[in-house]
């Protein structure tokens, strides 16, 4: 897998790999945890842990917009992967110890190390490569791979914690993976030596700290809290407002760097700048995996493991639904048996063993790791025919699949009672597998398109731009999971459908700009 590839490359695979490890085991369980109500979970109402998510997720992809300004101007690239991934670990420690203010201050680690951790190693990643490699669409598929080997095992883990030893024990494993990551990072640190550990200087966008803090930093908080406590639910809710005029200052900078960029320059970030627009749509569906895509799992889903039944209770992998001993009233809040009509209920103390809600979120990581060689060698197949779509066709038709994926969700629905009874768990797996194909044909080329494009003395903020795009996304998936008790569940799938339907039209139009853009820009390093 590695061969050809530079000997950093398995250093970010692996750092990588466990930091995504820690980050997907607490996202797995995170809305479980506040919608617990019986052992010893937040007991959050449904539309606090919505909001409570979709902020969460929102910041964690906002940061890296500043820690890969800094990292481009101040701190370095290596520097900030280690205060990154030490602020991340802390974060899981925190939510681990219980307790609110605990929880709210671990979430917040979890933002801050995310935005110094997650733009540089990406970065580090494109520069690995000479301009124009053939090996760094492959180098960023492996990498992505990495990330989902680490996503895979986590929910498992997760489970097996949650389960036997309680809450607590699964986020502190969340902490222990990050750490590791850290310690493989810092220990062949020296495969990596010969990367730039900054983006070049340049005459238009070389800002000291001062102006970073003037013109992003202080109008970000300062605009954030007037959101907050000012203008409060104009927008839905505090957090909603907040976040939404937060994001401003950020906007302006892409704005501001587009219009006084060198001519050179313009055709690649703009052509960047038309690709995140469009990208929010994805991330608006994908990381409704933490949210609805969990409800449905958690409440729509038949999760009985029959013969499996043995096996899941060997490896602490399952959930107890007997009605009488863990579960007191069948048709209580938060029961698992209150969709299922009392005639197809079990008898009280009969056993039933389920399948732990998590491990649902174990399949998109799964097909990941199965899919990603194909599509590898797929595109390599196309390639020598000269058959390869472009990048930005590529992302279309991830678009389009994603659109798909949630119409399979719409179909789930309306095949059972709009919701109301439990499905097949074969709808969830159909849908995530979709997806998952989607998100291969997107996000590992994106990342490649940013890498390519960006001009070098701001490579990691271009980076940033992408989890910018990433973060309104996951705002958004907050914000409609919100809904969920509020709106037909085929409303909530559909528009999903609709928005990703559009995109993938919108971003198959640009495709020839975006294309020729590419190539002159190509041209001009050459």
């Amino acid at each position: 897998m590695f061969r050809g590839h530079p000997s950093g490359l398995k250093v970010l695979f692996f750092t990588e790999m466990w930091e995504r490890f820690g980050y997907y085991l607490m996202i797995g369980i995170f809305s479980l945890y506040m919608l617990d109500a019986v052992m010893g979970g937040l007991a959050f109402p449904r539309e606090r842990a919505a909001e409570t998510y979709g902020t969460f997720v929102a910041l964690v992809y906002l940061t890296p917009f500043f820690g890969g300004v800094l990292a481009d101007r101040v701190l370095g690239y290596r520097r900030s992967i280690v205060l990154g991934g030490l602020l991340m670990a802390a974060g899981y420690f925190c939510v681990a110890f219980g307790g609110l203010k605990l929880f709210y201050l671990g979430l917040g680690l979890v933002v801050a190390g995310n935005g110094f951790f997650k733009p540089n190693i990406s970065t580090i990643v494109g520069k690995l490569y000479e301009e124009g490699s053939p090996l760094r669409d492959s180098a960023y598929n492996i990498f992505y791979m990495g990330i989902n080997i680490g996503a895979f095992a986590s929910n498992f883990v997760a489970a097996l914690l949650r389960n036997r030893f309680g809450w607590p024990a699964a986020f502190a494993a969340a902490g222990v993976g990050m750490l590791i990551g850290v310690v493989i990072f810092l220990s062949f640190r020296k495969h990596l030596a010969h990367v730039p550990d900054r983006g070049a200087a340049g005459p238009v966008e070389d800002r000291a700290l001062r102006e970073i803090l003037l013109y992003i930093f202080l109008p970000a908080a300062v605009l954030g809290t007037v959101g907050y406590f000012l203008l409060g639910p104009k927008l839905g809710s505090p957090s909603t407002t907040a976040f939404a005029l937060g994001v401003v200052p950020a906007v302006v900078y892409y704005i501001r760097l587009y219009l006084t960029a060198p001519a050179a320059e313009k055709g690649p970030i703009g052509a960047l700048l038309s690709i995140f627009l469009v990208v929010i749509v994805f991330w608006m569906i994908f990381h409704q995996n933490g949210s609805t895509m969990t409800y449905w799992a958690d409440e729509n889903t038949r999760r009985e493991a029959g013969v499996l039944a043995p096996v899941l209770r060997t490896l602490y992998f399952d959930q107890d639904a007997t009605i009488g001993e863990t579960i007191k009233d069948p048709d209580a809040q938060g029961s698992y048996w209150r969709n299922v009509p009392p005639e197809n209920r079990p008898a009280p103390g009969v056993k039933v063993t389920l399948i732990s809600t998590e491990l649902f979120q174990s399949i998109n990581p799964f097909f990941i790791v199965v899919l990603t060689p194909l599509i590898v060698s797929f595109w390599g197949w196309l390639r020598r025919f000269g058959k390869e779509p472009s990048t930005p066709a590529k992302i279309a038709w991830g678009l389009f699949i994603t659109a798909i994926s949630a119409l399979v969700m719409v179909a789930a629905v309306l095949t059972n009672n709009g919701g109301t009874t439990k499905a097949s768990p074969w709808w969830l797996v159909s849908s995530y597998v979709l997806i998952t194909v989607g998100e291969l044909c997107l996000s590992p080329m994106g990342l490649s398109l940013v890498s390519r494009l960006a001009p070098a003395r701001v490579g990691a903020a271009m980076m940033g731009g992408w989890f910018l795009a990433t973060s309104v996304g996951n705002k958004l998936a907050g914000v409609l999971a919100g809904f969920w008790e509020e709106l037909p569940l085929a409303a909530i799938f559909g528009i999903n459908a609709a928005a990703a339907a559009l995109a993938a039209l919108v971003i198959a139009l640009m495709t020839p700009k975006i294309r020729a853009i590419i190539t002159q820009h190509a041209n001009q390093r050459t």
